[in-house]
């Protein structure tokens, strides 16, 4: 199983292409032809980079939530897929990301590659930097979460 770990600054090329880090396609493996699914994130201001395992995996969660007779429920997945569409990698190990989705991020050159298991963000470089607050928000939140799963693991014994 494919697990993206690590931050990297990459450029994107004249004709939108991103060379995945060597990290990345060490992971991969057979890089040529390794396909990915690609879209705007719903609610950051970046792009994910899926695996079609992770993909499918996202697709099954979704559809598990997701109430096919309800007109909202049909609406957040259409959201969660707007502007998705399979990328190759090519034998060099770039990505083509589509000119209107990097034109929604505003990335026109420099970027910036997170993975996070079978998917990596891409992002603005300077957008990557400001999101999530600053470090005193960033760690009054993940106390918060951890707080709020320790107790929810008490409550269920």
């Amino acid at each position: 199983m494919i697990d993206f770990i690590g931050e990297y600054d990459c450029k994107v090329d004249a004709k939108g292409r991103i060379l995945l880090p060597t990290r990345f396609r060490e992971e991969m493996g057979e890089v040529d032809s390794f396909c990915f699914v690609v879209k705007k994130h719903v609610y950051e201001h970046c792009l994910e980079l899926y695996t079609k395992a992770a993909w499918e995996e996202q697709m099954a969660l979704i559809n598990d939530i997701i109430n096919p007779f309800l007109e909202e429920d049909l609406q957040a997945k259409r959201d969660f897929k707007r502007g998705s569409t399979i990328v190759e990698c090519d034998p060099n190990g770039r990505v083509l990301i589509p000119a209107r989705l990097l034109k929604q991020v505003e990335i026109e050159s420099d970027s910036l590659l997170s993975g996070d298991g079978g998917r990596i963000e891409i992002w603005h470089p300077e957008l990557y930097d400001k999101s999530g607050g600053d470090d005193k928000v960033r760690k009054e939140r993940f106390q918060r979460i951890v707080a709020n799963a320790k107790n929810k693991n008490n409550n269920s014994l």
